[in-house]
C-alpha cells in the first residue's frame, strides 16, 4: 500500500457506485500498487478512502472475502454455526443457504443505506432469491457496511425506490441481514462486528413516491430570460438549484423537468428551456420539507433569484445558484446527506420509529 500526494495518479476503482459523499476534494485515497507484469491498464487500484481518519473499503469484490471470513469466524449474528462451502453459498445443519453479499459504503451519522446508485441488477437478484426460497433451500442477502459506527440500515429509497420496494416485499421470504465492520489503518479487518437492525416501519412511512427534490441545471452563459409573472430576468452563468415538491408522482415530476418539450407552467420551465439538465435529487417523505430545504440551500449557495418558484409560500425564492458544480461541493453533499439520511434521527415520527426499533418496542 502507498499514499500519493501532490501528483496525479490514474488508478482503477472497482466499485460501480457514485460515492459522492466519500470521494470529495481533499479525501485521502489508499492505493494498492500492481506487481510488475500484471498486465493491468493502471499501476494502482483504489482500495479504500478515509473518512474521519478511518478507512472505508471501496473494493466491492473483496466484500465477498470479508463475508466468508465473518461467517467462518461465527461473527454474523444469526448465522453462527454455518460453514462456507463455496463463494456465496453456505451450508448448515438445517439446510442450504444461498447468500447474496452486498457492499455498503453510503452512511450518515449512524444510518447506512444501499444502493447509492440505481441498480436494476441488484433488484433482479432480490426477486430471484425470493423466488428460490422454499423448503429445500433458504436464501438471504447480507449487507456488509464498511463503517463501525452505524446503528441502522435501510434500502436507499430516495435514489432507487424499485430496489427498496423489492427488498421490502421479499423480506418475509428471504433472510435480510446487515452488519457493520471496521477497518484498521493498514486495511486489515477489525474483529468488531455489529449486528445492524433494519427499521422497516421507517421505510413503510417514508418510502413513497412523494416528497421534495432539488433539480440542478447548468447555464453555460449569461442570458436574459422572460419568466412568466417575473418578467425578464438576467441569469448569470452558473449552476442553478431549484427546490420543488410533489405530494404524489414525484418520479413523474422529476422526469418532466428532464424533458425539453412540454407545456410551460412553472417558473423552472422557462429556465430549463435555456439550461442543461445536470441532475435531480429526490427526498422521499411524507413530511413537507420544501421550504426547509430552500432555507438550507440559501445558506450555502452563491446567489439566488428573488421570487422564483415561491409564489405560494413565504420563502423569498426556491432558486439558488453556484459558480461551480454542486456535485463536487462538500456543503451540497452534506445538505443531501442530512435531508435524505441524518434528518430521520431528528424529525418525529421517524425518530420515534427508530427508537422503538432499537429498544424492541
Amino acid at each position: 500500500m502507498r499514499r500519493a500526494e501532490g501528483s496525479f495518479i490514474r488508478a482503477h476503482l472497482p466499485n460501480p457506485g457514485r460515492m459522492r459523499e466519500l470521494l470529495l476534494p481533499g479525501s485521502a485515497v489508499v492505493l494498492e500498487k500492481h506487481p510488475p507484469g500484471s498486465g493491468r491498464r493502471t499501476r494502482y487500484t483504489a482500495v479504500a478512502v478515509e473518512k474521519k481518519r478511518t478507512p472505508v473499503l471501496l473494493h466491492t469484490s473483496r466484500t465477498n472475502t470479508v463475508a466468508c471470513r465473518l461467517l467462518q469466524m461465527g461473527l454474523v449474528p444469526g448465522l453462527e454455526g454455518y460453514r462456507v462451502e463455496k463463494r456465496e453459498v453456505t451450508v448448515g445443519g438445517s439446510g442450504r443457504l444461498l447468500l447474496e453479499v452486498k457492499s455498503c459504503t453510503l452512511f450518515g451519522r449512524s444510518i447506512a443505506m444501499f444502493p447509492d446508485a440505481v441498480t436494476e441488477r441488484g433488484r433482479r437478484h432480490i426477486v430471484e432469491l425470493a423466488s428460490l426460497s422454499g423448503k429445500e433451500m433458504k436464501t438471504g442477502v447480507l449487507f456488509v457496511i464498511h463503517w463501525p459506527r452505524v446503528r441502522y440500515f435501510l434500502p436507499e429509497y430516495h435514489t432507487d425506490p424499485l430496489f427498496a420496494r423489492a427488498l421490502q416485499e421479499a423480506r418475509r421470504k428471504l433472510l435480510v441481514k446487515a452488519v457493520a465492520v471496521g477497518w484498521r489503518k493498514d486495511i486489515t479487518l477489525s474483529r468488531r462486528v455489529r449486528d445492524v437492525p433494519i427499521p422497516w416501519r421507517v421505510l413503510e412511512r417514508e418510502g413513497m413516491d412523494g416528497g421534495s427534490y432539488v433539480v440542478v441545471l447548468n447555464l453555460r452563459r449569461k442570458r436574459r430570460i422572460r419568466v412568466r409573472s417575473l418578467g425578464e430576468v438576467l441569469f448569470e452563468r452558473g449552476y442553478y438549484l431549484y427546490v420543488g415538491s410533489a405530494a404524489r408522482r414525484l418520479t413523474a415530476r422529476i422526469d418532466r423537468h428532464r424533458r425539453m418539450r412540454k407545456r410551460f407552467h412553472w417558473h423552472i420551465d422557462w429556465l430549463r428551456d435555456q439550461a442543461e439538465f445536470h441532475g435531480a435529487f429526490p427526498v422521499r417523505t411524507r413530511d413537507r420539507l420544501e421550504c426547509r430545504m430552500a432555507v438550507a440551500l440559501g445558506k450555502i449557495a452563491g446567489w439566488s433569484v428573488p421570487g422564483f418558484g415561491s409564489s405560494d409560500c413565504p420563502c423569498g425564492t426556491h432558486l439558488f445558484a453556484m459558480d461551480s458544480d454542486p456535485l463536487k461541493n462538500t456543503d451540497f453533499i452534506r445538505f443531501l446527506m442530512y435531508f435524505r439520511i441524518d434528518r430521520l434521527e431528528e424529525d418525529r415520527p421517524c425518530a420515534d420509529l427508530l427508537d422503538a426499533d432499537e429498544t424492541g418496542r
